[in-house]
Order: C-alpha cells, then structure tokens, then sequence
C-alpha cells in the first residue's frame, strides 16, 4: 500500500517538524518501522532515543536495507535519502504508522480497556459477548495474544501493549479479515510511551487504579494521569456513524470522579457497592460458579472471586453501551472459560486445592487471596507462593507481603524476574513486610529462593483441603534473570511440584534454603 511521503507527514502535528530534506513526494511502500532488523525495502524508518540505544546508530544500517526515508530527533545533513527532524520521534510512530496502514481505527469500532488489574479478563468476558452478538466480528489485542478472526499471534513475554506500528498492522489485518470490532487492552506504559498514538477509540472502559508501576511513571498521580490518555483519546477521536462515545467506569474505585469529569457522549458506571448503571447485587460464590444480579438481570459465571464480578460488570456495561441485547451478554459471559493464568486450577489428583494466578499488584494479590480464602473449607489453610519483580516499583514489595501475612496462612517468598538486582536483598525486603505484620520466619513464612523449589516446597507442606496459590507470573513464560529470559510457566511448575519434583530451569535452580520448621 504506497504512501506519499508528504501524506504521511500530514497525519502528524505540524508544530512536531523541525526541518524536512529531500522529495517528500516519493513514495512510501513497505511499513514504518522502529528497528532497522524489521525494515523492509521502500519502507521508512523512524530513530529515536530509547532507554538502552539509540536508534539513530542504526540509520546508516535502514539506508542499506533500502529505506525510503528517515525520520529523527537530530540534525543530520549528509544522508542519502529524505530526512525529517522531529521534535518527539516516539510520539509520532503511531499517526505514521496509522496513515500507512489507511486508518484502520476508523473502520473499526474500537473498545480501549485500562485499568490496574483486570483488563485482560475483562477483555476476554467482552470478546466473549461481543462475539455472540449478530452482525459483530470481534478481534482483540491483549496481554495473552492478538486475535484477527480466523488467526491469532502472540504479543510477547512482558508486553501488554505492542509498540506503535505492530497496533496498527494488526488493526489492519482485522480491517482485511471483515472485522468490525476490536477489543484494545491499553496499559500506562503504552499511553504514556505513546504507542497507541493515532488511534479513533469509541468506548473507553476503565477497571481500577492501584498502585503500580510507580518505578517509571514517578508518582501515583502520573500513574493515573497516563491513565487518563486513553479517556482523552475517546475525546479526541473521529465519531462513527450512529455510535455514541462512551465511558465506562468503576463507580466504587476512588478515582471514578477523577475519570468521569473527561467528556463523552455517555459515561456508563458499573459497581458492587455505590449506587451505578451496571450494579451487582445478590452475589453467591459456589464452588463451579458465581451468580450475581443486574437490575432484575440474572447472571452466572465460571469465573471466581468478587473482582470478577466486577470484571463481569465493566464487560457488560461496555455491551450494553454498544447495544448488545440482555440474553446475549447472559450468554456470552457464562460461556466464558477460565482466562490462562487467572484463578488457574491446576490438579494432578492431589487432596488439596492448586491455582495460578497473575497477581502482581498488591490490589490484585489482596483479591486473589481473598477469593482464595472463600473457597477453603472451614478450618484449612492458604499457602502463597510469590515474589517481587526486580527494577520495578519497590514499595509494592513490603505491601505484596504485608498483605499476604495478613490474608494467608503461610506465605513463601520467592524470585519473579529479579533482573539485575540482587534476589537476597528482594527476599529481605518482602520478608520484613511479613514481619512488619506479625510474620514469624518458619512458622508463617519462608523464603525459598528458587521459584520452582518454593512451588514444591507449599505443595509439601499442602494437608487435605488446603489451597496452595502461586501468584505473580499467571500465563508468562518466561523469568529474567540478569538480562536472560528463562523458560519459565508457573502451571507447568505447579504440576512438577504436584508430580513429586522441582521444576528446575532457573539458575536458582538447586540452591539450597533453610527450613527452620
């Protein structure tokens, strides 16, 4: 699909050109790309400054690959092909990458989901209505994988969001396919780093916001605020034919005003305790299922937990405000299964209870143990296996753990991609929030360096009718240590364990601890 240079540079702010050399009427006809490894022939390369390289390095290496054009952030006046300086390189991928691939956002009815914890159930409870409804060809773009329809690709081992172009090629290919919705799980870090830049949304749909991610985004006010992006997007965006835009927000989480005072056509709210739009009521947690209320509308559900029924009432609302009938949400949310990674029963035949589960947040550590502890018969115990990621937020590591003191019986404290910091000291600061709740090392919590020895180790100490949850990497797999990523699946760990054995892949692999029981 060739583009004029010059149509490209339209589709960005005319204050973000520095200075443009060369004929900008030449034609565009490969991909905007990023990295100079994935340009193709007659595509145009965009340099920008990254946290670890710089990508003007790797100019020279784009012109030899045969790029069209380049785009940067320096001055630069010796190149062989046209140059266009930029005043914000990264913020600009996503309109050029949308201008190339045609607008595929306009063609489709876009539903952005954000939020601290739940975004990927609740885009996977969506998809599931959404689907169901006549006339509705639904793709998503999620933490698990993107899906075209008749296809479906991975999105990678710790990115939530792809980066700019990847949004709008796949959106492309979901234009291709016939589809006329897609369901966008839209993270802080995609927002505020602009990936998802150049985007037309029509429902915004909000789950929480927690404390998170406070190592990038400074304060928990920024935090939000680049939550906040996608709203304004909604905003911003084109309108489509007969399509209202429409916020759907969490009534009962604290920052609901905060969200709800951005424009929109309609702002939709969903709830278990304030008064809201979309409230539950009437909630009962079975051992295979969970029943709620809506107005009269009775629901049931495969999935666990209170803040699944929360996740339930974002999905529904979001159905409702683009007019999915009452019998087919019904439909659509008892149909679905259990999301990988989420509320996970892993059973080998063992006589207690296991699960995975993604929980990395101390919000989403709090509601998982929580549903945990609603399912243990009266008298047995919840045993946690989890850990702290390293170069990330620290505060999260003293509140993981100091709410696993106070909801589990036992807590073993593990590794979750270290990185580069050092394990130990990890363990010592997630071990004195134990302590700073009345933990005792041996009795009430351990520290088990080893991620597969620590799943091995709660399943041992597991009595009949126990439940034993790891939490923290869910569906991943992979684990960083250093700058490696090790193959790494918690479910796959937790049946090793469950089989009699270790899971031994990581290079804590065989490291001893101490059991002071």
């Amino acid at each position: 699909m060739p583009r004029k240079l010059a149509a490209l540079l339209a589709a960005i702010p005319a204050d973000q050109v520095v200075s443009a050399r060369g004929d900008l009427l030449l034609e565009v006809s490969a991909p905007v790309v990023e990295s100079s490894g994935y340009l193709q022939p007659g595509g145009l390369f965009v340099a920008r400054a990254g946290a670890s390289t710089d990508g003007h390095r790797f100019i020279p290496d784009a012109i030899a690959a045969g790029a069209a054009a380049v785009i940067g952030e320096t001055e630069l006046s010796d190149l062989t092909v046209p140059y266009i300086r930029v005043k914000n390189a990264q913020q600009i991928l996503g309109p050029l990458a949308a201008a190339y691939y045609n607008y595929p956002s306009r063609q489709l009815v876009i539903i952005g989901v954000t939020g601290t914890d739940g975004k990927t159930t609740t885009c996977h409870l969506l998809h599931s209505i959404l689907q169901r409804q006549p006339g509705f060809r639904v793709g998503y773009i999620s933490t698990l994988s993107a899906d075209f329809g008749s296809e479906s690709a991975p999105t990678g081992l710790h990115v939530t969001t792809p980066g700019a172009p990847q949004v709008q090629e796949y959106l492309a290919r979901m234009v291709e396919a016939g589809l006329t919705h897609c369901i966008l799980e839209m993270t802080s870090h995609g927002l505020a780093q602009g990936r998802l830049n150049g985007l037309d949304i029509d429902t915004a749909l909000l789950t929480n916001v927690t404390h998170e991610h406070l190592d990038f985004h400074g304060s928990w006010e920024v935090y939000r605020a680049a939550k906040a992006i996608m709203f304004q997007m909604l905003a911003g965006s084109r309108r489509k034919a007969n399509l209202r835009k429409t916020a759907v927000i969490n009534a009962d989480d604290p920052s609901a005003e905060y969200f709800s005072a951005i424009p929109a056509d309609q702002t939709l709210t969903y709830s278990l305790s304030k008064p809201s739009d979309f409230r539950a009521t009437a909630i009962v947690h079975k051992r295979s299922e969970t029943a709620f209320e809506v107005g009269g509308q009775p629901i049931k559900m495969r999935l666990r937990g209170d803040f699944n029924v929360y996740n339930a009432l974002a999905a529904l609302g979001a159905a409702r405000a683009l007019g999915v009938a009452w019998d087919v949400v019904r439909q659509g949310i008892a149909a679905m299964n259990l999301v990988p990674g989420r509320m996970e029963p892993i059973d080998e035949g063992q006589d207690f209870s296991a699960m995975v589960d993604f929980a990395h947040t101390p919000n989403a550590l709090r509601r998982t143990l929580e549903a945990g502890r609603k399912m243990l018969p009266r008298g047995k115990r919840l045993i946690a296996v989890f850990g702290s990621a390293g170069l990330r937020d620290v505060a999260k590591r003293r509140l993981m753990a100091e709410t696993a003191a106070e909801l589990a019986d036992m807590t073993v404290l593990t590794a979750e991609d270290p990185r580069t910091e050092s394990l130990a000291d990890i363990l010592d600061m997630m071990a004195a929030g134990c302590i700073a709740k009345g933990g005792v090392e041996g009795r009430t919590f351990a520290r088990v360096p080893d991620r597969g020895q620590a799943i091995y180790y709660a399943c041992q100490l597991a009595q009949p009718g126990d439940l034993v949850m790891a939490c923290g990497k869910g569906h991943e797999q992979s684990m960083c240590f250093g700058v490696t990523e090790y193959p790494w699946d918690d479910r796959e760990a937790m049946r090793a364990a469950l089989r009699g054995a270790p899971l031994a892949l990581l290079p804590t692999a065989g490291m001893g601890f101490d059991d002071p029981s």
